[in-house]
């Protein structure tokens, strides 16, 4: 057995000992991918019977962690339905992109098919409100980095504005382009997806504050990123209350 095929052995064991009612499982992430290392976690998602509660648990099994996405036939559109709105799709890309583990009776291949659906139709269009507040976040945010002391001492400061900058680039790009955004590590694998040229421009300027205290290459590629969506947003910005 190589060590593939061990992670998925795993994984089945996994479904088996804790959820001998499943109608079914998936696994994602790196582990379906044959990129996992010996310390990787794995993800599956399970389906149980409609009696059942969904929700996620993180447990260890075996040497591994393991993180649980359990969800049931009745509730995975509504479910489904919640994960496009973030725009991050998590347990979407688990379905759509993952391994099948078990499916004795097509619960499985159905749930595949409605995650795949709706990931090729894209995350949500952003509403007004959303892109004029994206681009005044990521206006102050630049902003802010630009004016960023060199002070050793507080570099602290220019490097949480450089992950903000990053960040709210990222989202207002990716929301352009009408492609899925993402968190940690899975931020700049869909940046550069969607937008290869203005992804490594972001990246690469995230990288040199980071290395050389220097923050106008990512200052001047967030204004890239601002001027595909209407440029920078400071004086006319307004919202009520509750936003």
């Amino acid at each position: 057995m190589n060590d593939q095929e061990a992670v998925e052995a795993q994984a089945l064991r996994v479904v088996r000992e804790l959820f001998p009612r499943a109608l079914g499982a998936v696994l994602g992430g790196s582990a379906a991918q044959g990129r996992a290392t010996a310390t990787s976690d794995l993800d599956i998602a399970v389906l149980l019977p409609d009696s059942d509660i969904g929700r996620r648990e993180v447990i260890r099994h075996e040497t591994r962690i393991v993180e649980l996405f359990v969800n049931t036939p009745a509730g995975i559109g509504e479910f489904f339905a919640w994960d496009r709105a973030r725009r991050r799709a998590t347990v979407l890309f688990l379905y759509g992109e993952g391994l099948t583990l078990a499916d004795p009776q097509g619960y499985v291949a159905r749930t595949r098919r409605l995650a795949r659906d709706l990931l090729a139709s894209g995350p949500p269009e952003l509403t007004t409100a959303e892109w004029e507040r994206g681009r005044y976040v990521l206006t102050c945010f630049m902003d802010d980095l630009v004016d960023s002391p060199p002070d050793p001492g507080r570099r602290y400061e220019q490097l949480s504005l450089a992950d903000h900058v990053l960040r709210a680039a990222s989202d207002l790009v990716t929301a352009h382009h009408r492609a899925w955004t993402g968190i940690g590590k899975w931020l700049p694998r869909r940046l550069l997806s969607a937008d290869p040229a203005l992804g490594e421009a972001l990246l690469e300027g995230y990288r040199i504050v980071a290395e050389r205290a220097d923050p106008l290459p990512l200052a001047a590629a967030a204004k890239e990123a601002l001027d595909l969506v209407g440029g920078p947003l400071r004086e006319g910005f307004g919202h009520r209350w509750p936003v």
